[in-house]
């Protein structure tokens, strides 16, 4: 017979930042991964988060990003931050807490490090779907599969290894753009040459040319979502392949489904990420132009790009990360908690690599003695 399970709803006055507690028996809830619900630690219990429809469409509401008069004190939130001093990532941190470790370097971390800063507020988050034992099996087998790892890694990393759940910082941008470029359009055509092969035949061969003319013309560009992590902790190359993201996920913003969990605080600047966003759009827009000038080769001169409708939103993403030692030295490991993709930093082991070398090149080696033969 399965044990009975409770069911109820948590109100608004049951939470707080650092706290939600269980309307059964008062003790600590945590979000459950793939569900809306919180579990109590305690009695099981199962606390329902309700999603309102209306709120969800005005969570994703974009802002505009060159009216700082838009953002009022609903848009923004005090929160309890301590910085790590060996990484910098700054994290959520509850106040109740002497003290812990960094999540992204393993580094340790006090209340003396702790601070209340003003942020703009999340609009909207998607929760963990994947819970940690899941993201664990994902990073042992991508222990496992590793090539040219130190033997002794598995061991090393699966003892000083553990996962935790943080919700990572993103800003994402819409844009509107009209663009007068000029350039040159590049047509080929061929004509014969003669030639002689190795042999000493004369023998006539096609080669290309390229007849230039001018070019010039207008393109529109709309771009939705450019997504780009609003924080410097973890390389850029690590979170952009933890893409893509299902944005049609995103729920409402709510301190509920962070319980459990920390939040990394943004970093970088909504118009600071904004020029990061502009190289992507502007790498878009050449390939625009390029299609619009046509031709079997496309060189632009110049591009005279009008930006309008500029929006943002501020979201958090989850991932779960992973930070260990091995031979004193810092590694990470990071899963995306929607989808399951995993990135890592990893050490090499040098012996192995020289000796793969090694062995390809006595293999080479014999294949060349036997062909002689």
């Amino acid at each position: 017979m399965e044990e009975e399970q409770n069911t109820n709803h948590i109100s608004e006055n049951q939470t707080s930042q650092n706290v939600i507690q269980c309307s059964c028996c008062g003790s600590k809830l945590v979000f459950a991964p793939g569900t809306l619900s919180l579990k109590c630690e305690s009695c099981g219990t199962i606390n329902e988060i309700t999603v309102d429809e209306n709120a969800k469409t005005e969570a994703v509401k974009e802002l505009d990003l060159l009216n700082d008069s838009m953002i009022d004190d609903s848009q923004t939130e005090e929160i309890h931050t301590v910085k790590c001093n060996s990484c910098g990532a700054e994290t959520t941190f509850d106040k109740n807490v002497i003290s812990s470790k960094c999540d992204f370097c393993g580094s340790p971390l006090t209340v003396n490090q702790s601070s209340t800063v003003k942020k703009i507020k999340p609009a909207a988050m998607i929760p963990f779907q994947l819970e940690q034992h899941q993201a664990c099996e994902l990073y042992k087998r991508w222990l496992k599969d590793l090539w040219f790892a130190p033997s002794d890694l598995k061991n090393s990393a699966s003892q000083t290894g553990s996962l935790s759940g943080v919700y990572i910082p993103y800003w994402t941008y819409d844009a509107k753009s009209t663009t007068n470029y000029t350039g040159e359009r590049g047509i080929w055509y061929y004509t014969e040459e003669r030639y002689k092969d190795s042999q000493g035949q004369e023998k006539i061969r096609q080669v290309r040319h390229t007849r230039w003319s001018p070019a010039f013309g207008k393109v529109k560009n709309a771009f939705d979502d450019i997504l780009l992590s609003a924080s410097n902790t973890l390389p850029s190359a690590y979170l952009n392949s933890l893409q893509p993201w299902s944005l049609g996920s995103l729920v409402p913003y709510d301190e509920k489904f962070m319980s459990g969990f920390k939040a990394e605080t943004y970093s970088i600047k909504v118009m600071d990420g904004f020029k990061t966003a502009q190289k992507i759009m502007e790498e878009e827009i050449r390939s625009t132009i390029c299609e619009d000038i046509g031709g079997d080769e496309q060189r632009i001169g110049n591009m005279d790009i009008n930006w309008y409708d500029l929006t943002y939103k501020h979201i958090l993403l989850p991932i779960w990360i992973s930070a260990y030692k091995y031979k004193d030295k810092s590694y990470r490991f990071v899963v995306n908690g929607q989808s399951g993709t995993v990135r890592g930093e990893r050490p090499y082991s040098v012996i192995k690599i020289v000796m793969s070398i090694i062995a390809v090149i006595a293999v080479l080696t014999l294949l060349f003695k036997l062909l002689s033969n």
